[in-house]
C-alpha cells in the first residue's frame, strides 16, 4: 500500500494577495466590502455603487464613506434639495440618519431593514462605512413597491 507524502508548504517569493493573521494563516476578505461578481461599478459623490439584475429588479450595494451626507456630497452632482429616491433594502453595517423637509428623522443601525420614502436627506453617523442592500426597479420603484412617492403623516383624529 503506498503511502502518502505530506504536503509541504513552501514560501512564496511574491507578494500576497490575501491578509493574514498574526499566525500566518490568510484571513477571507471583508465580504460586505468585497467586489460583487457581475455587477456594474461606479462611484457617485463618494458613495461606490454596485448594480446588478435580478429579473425586472436591480440589486445594489452601496458603499457609503464615514462622514458622507447627501445634501453635501450628492447634491451639487443630482442638482435636486433633497433625495428624490426610495430606498429599500438592508442595512448590513453602519448606521445611518434621515431627515425629511418637514423635520422629521429616523436613524438606522445595522443589521436592519429600511424603506425611506423620496424628499430626505442622510448622513452616516459615526466612523464606520455604512452598506446599504437595496432593491429598486429605477424609475418606477415608489410604484412597484407600494410606498409613497413623498414622506407624509396619516391624518390625525377628526374632532
Amino acid at each position: 500500500m503506498a503511502t502518502k507524502k505530506p504536503k509541504t508548504r513552501r514560501k512564496s517569493g511574491g507578494v500576497s494577495k490575501g491578509h493574514h493573521t498574526a499566525q500566518g494563516r490568510a484571513k477571507a476578505p471583508d465580504a460586505p466590502l468585497a467586489g460583487m461578481k457581475g455587477a456594474e461599478r461606479r462611484q457617485i459623490g463618494h458613495v461606490q455603487l454596485e448594480v446588478g439584475r435580478a429579473g425586472a429588479a436591480r440589486v445594489k450595494r452601496m458603499i457609503y464613506p464615514a462622514g458622507f451626507r447627501w445634501s453635501v456630497d450628492m447634491k451639487p452632482i443630482v442638482g435636486t434639495d433633497r433625495c428624490m429616491h426610495a430606498h429599500v433594502g438592508f442595512l448590513e453595517r453602519g448606521e445611518i440618519h434621515i431627515e425629511y423637509g418637514d423635520g422629521c428623522s429616523a436613524e438606522y443601525k445595522a443589521p436592519e431593514i429600511v424603506a425611506i420614502e423620496p424628499g430626505h436627506d442622510g448622513w452616516v453617523v459615526g466612523k464606520e462605512p455604512v452598506v446599504l442592500i437595496e432593491f429598486d426597479f429605477e424609475s418606477d420603484t415608489v410604484s412597484r413597491l407600494g410606498m409613497p412617492d413623498a414622506h407624509r403623516h396619516p391624518p390625525g383624529p377628526s374632532q
